[in-house]
């Protein structure tokens, strides 16, 4: 196992070389197997002191907190001193982290640092990711971060490609994918040219990133007055988007997400005008309410 001043070793050697951040990161967690689990930690050193504080705190579940304890020699007794500990190789110590906490701790070497405490915290701020979505849209990308979710992020660690991960349960491990694993992340800025996702919006959202949306629509075509981008989303925006999401053969929820943020960057929609001649007034104003336009009257 390597310690801590080691990997800081290896990690200025790779940067030195020039390699990408994915792969330093992937490079790093690798170095760091074996590492040690404690809950709640972000790249601590692990010293009776530090796992003493660690398990003292309030919010750290009893269990965690003798578990923490209990795998350390000192703490529990067995000896007097970290020798001979494994996580004390060469006289140097490990860091501790929990799932979270390597995730922070590992991508920070690579000066990618993310918003929120906890791991659901860290998911819910669109400002960390450059995409994210379920795990069966995933890309094949060497590497980006797999989440499990139940009612909240309950676990989170790297996808490494191949169908491997490497993730901090217990001790930091490389396995298969597991099969719990349920949504994916990619970074931002761990990659060239990523940029920050937008935020998914829906009615009664409001802001900027709702007058991009109108913009757009009204760019591609679409209906949005009298309000036009007011930035507000409203039943004008709803319906607009829902055609959109029609237009582009996405499911029509009127929530914008990924997908629909992604279609409306892929190019204008081929829209057609299509005249209907003797209709009634009525049946006209109910077409022109299911699909908007204009009446002239013969």
């Amino acid at each position: 196992m390597n310690s801590a001043s080691e990997v800081n070793k290896l990690v200025a050697g790779w940067m030195g070389q020039g390699l990408k951040k994915d792969e330093v990161i992937i490079k790093c967690a690798e170095a760091e197997l074996g590492w040690p689990y404690v809950w709640g930690a972000t790249g601590q050193k692990c010293t009776p002191a530090q796992r003493r504080t660690y398990a003292a705190r309030k919010s750290c579940p009893a269990e965690e907190a003798e578990v923490t304890l209990k795998k350390c020699q000192v703490c529990n007794g067995s000896k007097s001193s970290c020798d001979g500990c494994p996580y004390y190789p060469d006289g140097n110590c490990a860091l501790i982290d929990d799932c979270q906490g390597f995730v922070k701790q590992t991508s920070s070497r690579v000066g990618i640092h993310y918003k929120g405490g906890g791991a659901t915290s860290m998911w819910n701020d669109d400002s960390n990711w450059s995409e994210k979505g379920e795990i069966k849209d995933m890309p094949e990308k060497l590497c980006c971060i797999f989440w499990r979710n139940g009612k909240k992020m309950s676990h989170v660690g790297y996808y490494i490609g191949g169908g491997m991960m490497i993730h901090c349960s217990g001790t930091v491990k490389k396995e298969k994918l597991s099969k719990k694993a349920t949504h994916y992340a990619v970074p931002r800025g761990l990659y060239e040219g990523d940029q920050p996702m937008k935020p998914t919006l829906r009615k009664g959202s409001s802001g900027e990133y709702v007058t991009l949306l109108q913009t757009k629509l009204i760019q591609l075509g679409y209906d949005l007055s009298p309000y036009g981008a007011d930035g507000k989303f409203g039943n004008t925006t709803l319906k607009a988007v829902k055609q959109f999401q029609k237009d582009r053969g996405l499911e029509a929820d009127g929530v914008v997400g990924t997908r629909t943020w992604e279609a409306m960057e892929s190019g204008e929609v081929t829209l057609y005008t299509v005249t209907i001649q003797h209709v009634s007034q009525t049946v006209a104003e109910e077409i022109l309410k299911t699909y908007g336009g204009t009446m002239v009257k013969e």
